[in-house]
């Protein structure tokens, strides 16, 4: 029985760097074992292909935004209709899970009933396919701890949770900022456990660049990030990994402990302007506090 659902909607498989790290990535989703199905949404180049070859679902058909970028929404009904996992892992396409990940899911969700795992990842320069024998992972977990960088504490590149939750979402644009920020935010609104789980689930993002998007910045500098932002209610909504009440450590949910850099975030998000370009008073006052945030290790 297929215990999770692991889905998402690659970049066109043209680059060969790009389509390289996909198809990485997509090799460590199978090494996951039969209790995994894989869902691939959308119809860009390649993509089609890459999912008969590795013998994985294809959805081609997506609903897009006025831009023409599929909606998360669209992806997310997209994996709940091909799949009957009780599990759904939302996850980028550029990103190495380890064996464990269907262990982990099933001993969070015998202790809660509503979660959604979020955690940090490791940014590697990975630029040859990787090879899924015997200790793969031993040996990409030696090149990530020395070579890799853990990223920041502002978003998660996957979100594992029962397929009941996020069954109403607003139009996001996937691969645009914003919307992994929202999905924590309402996690904590609904009161679900939304968990760290970083201690325990180690991710490889393959590094890449931007020119997708047309700049260096990618996508946080970019026109649909900003609607991303509006539609999940503004910058009051954008929570972060700090932002996220619970922990996962040796197994076990719980509460993630009192610290400084935790309560400093508190009192930076209370002083946060909601709109977008505000940049009065309250910003600035916002601004020194996560300046002395970032002093402190915080980012």
């Amino acid at each position: 029985m297929k215990q999770l659902c692991i889905f998402t909607a690659p970049k066109p498989f043209r680059d060969p760097h790009i389509t390289t790290i996909q198809r990485n990535a997509l090799g460590s989703w199978l090494a996951l074992g039969d209790a995994v199905d894989i869902v691939l949404v959308g119809d860009d180049e390649g993509i089609a292909e890459a999912a008969a070859e590795f013998g994985v679902k294809h959805v081609p058909t997506v609903a897009v935004n006025s831009h023409g970028t599929p909606l998360v929404s669209a992806i997310f009904d997209a994996a709940r209709q091909n799949s009957t996992a009780p599990y759904l892992v939302y996850v980028n396409a550029d990103i190495i899970f380890y064996p464990g990940l269907v262990e982990t899911v099933e001993k969070v969700a015998a202790q809660v009933k509503e979660f959604v795992l979020l955690g940090r990842r490791y940014d590697l320069n990975v630029t040859q396919p990787l090879e899924f024998s015997a200790g793969w992972d031993a040996r990409l977990r030696t090149e990530m701890h020395a070579r890799g960088t853990l990223h920041t504490r502002g978003g998660s590149d996957y979100f594992a949770f029962p397929r009941h939750l996020y069954t109403d979402m607003p139009p996001f644009a996937i691969g645009r900022a914003g919307w992994d920020n929202w999905m924590m935010y309402e996690a904590n609104r609904r009161n679900w456990h939304a968990v760290d789980s970083t201690a325990e689930i180690d991710i490889v993002h393959q590094n890449h660049d931007y020119s997708h998007l047309q700049g260096e910045h990618g996508h946080q500098r970019h026109v649909e990030t900003d609607e991303n932002t509006m539609l999940g209610g503004g910058m009051r909504s954008m929570y972060m990994l700090l932002d996220v009440p619970y922990e996962l450590l040796s197994g076990k949910v719980r509460r993630a402990p009192w610290s400084a850099i935790r309560a400093l975030r508190s009192v930076e998000r209370m002083l946060q302007p909601n709109a977008i370009k505000d940049r009065g008073l309250r910003w600035r006052i916002m601004r020194q506090v996560r300046n002395l945030r970032f002093a402190l290790g915080g980012r």
